[in-house]
């Protein structure tokens, strides 16, 4: 760290100290140190008086600048930054509240600034979504403290298992978004089954698709029919991606989708749950839920 240049050096050869608050002569107009700020000390080689003072007798007396003091010096004790007189009890520049005086910002002051101009931009995006890795990265790590804090989940997961989310619900839910974690050795399908219990969803993930109950064959099919209710249904509960909006596969896991190298999911990140068609590979516009004002 550069040393800052404050005060400076006694002009007596055998002294040269360097002094924070130093005097000036009045008469040579030299600078000196507190112990050769008189003129028999530093030998002083003038005698007239250089500065702005008023002579009481034989002695000159410096008035202080500070607004509304009256007090007087014998000696000149001038500010090094403003240059100005001030008296002893006015010397330094908090007391006189030097116009030169820096004041700095409290610490923590640029990295709230930080956190504010992510949140901002975070927030005032309008853009179709797909934003760069290092920005959702960004953006989840300020979100993640949030989220720990109202998160709803299985309480008997260990912490380190833990994986946040803020999930967006399929378009007619009442609710158009919730905070959760899962396990990041979850698969897709597991953290499907348990959003969908957190939110009270209707999930018919575990049904038959009419795709598949056209596929069996009838001596199959009347065996089947024989033991259990089959439903047939042609939307099921999937897991999208927040930037992409592709739909995750339902035997990846989360652990996994964290270390993608491309498009990865985030810890304190987003995803979206909507009702697919079978078919359907994922969702045409995610800013359709995942809103920003």
């Amino acid at each position: 760290m550069a040393e800052l240049d404050i005060g400076k050096h006694c002009q007596v050869d055998s002294c040269n100290l360097k002094d924070f608050l130093p005097f000036v002569c009045d008469s040579c107009g030299g600078v000196f140190c507190l112990e050769h700020r008189s003129r028999d000390a530093h030998s002083c080689s003038e005698a007239s008086v250089k500065r702005e003072s008023h002579t009481v007798g034989d002695s000159a007396l410096y008035p202080c600048s500070f607004e509304d003091c009256k007090g007087k010096e014998l000696l000149p004790v001038i500010c090094p930054q403003c240059e100005k007189h001030f008296c002893l009890a006015h010397r330094h520049q908090d007391d006189h509240k030097c116009e030169k005086l820096e004041v700095q910002k409290p610490r923590m002051t640029a990295t709230k600034e930080l956190v504010q101009k992510i949140i901002e931009s975070k927030d005032g995006s309008k853009s179709k979504v797909r934003r760069g890795a290092k920005n959702s990265a960004t953006a989840a790590k300020v979100a993640l403290m949030k989220l720990k804090m109202h998160a709803a989940g299985d309480k008997g997961l260990p912490q380190t298992e833990r994986t946040y989310f803020q999930v967006y619900l399929p378009k007619d839910s009442k609710t158009s978004n919730q905070p959760m974690f899962f396990s990041s050795k979850w698969s897709v399908g597991k953290v499907v089954d348990c959003a969908a219990s957190l939110a009270s969803l209707k999930n018919n993930n575990n049904v038959l698709t009419a795709k598949q109950f056209r596929q069996w064959s009838p001596n199959s099919l009347a065996k089947i029919l024989k033991k259990v209710s089959i439903q047939v249904v042609l939307k099921k509960l999937r897991l999208c991606h927040p930037q992409t909006g592709d739909a995750l596969r339902m035997d990846d896991t989360l652990v996994s989708l964290l270390a993608h190298p491309e498009s990865p999911l985030y810890n304190g990140g987003n995803l979206i749950l909507e009702y697919l068609d079978n078919e359907c590979t994922g969702l045409e516009d995610v800013t359709e839920y995942i809103t920003h004002t």
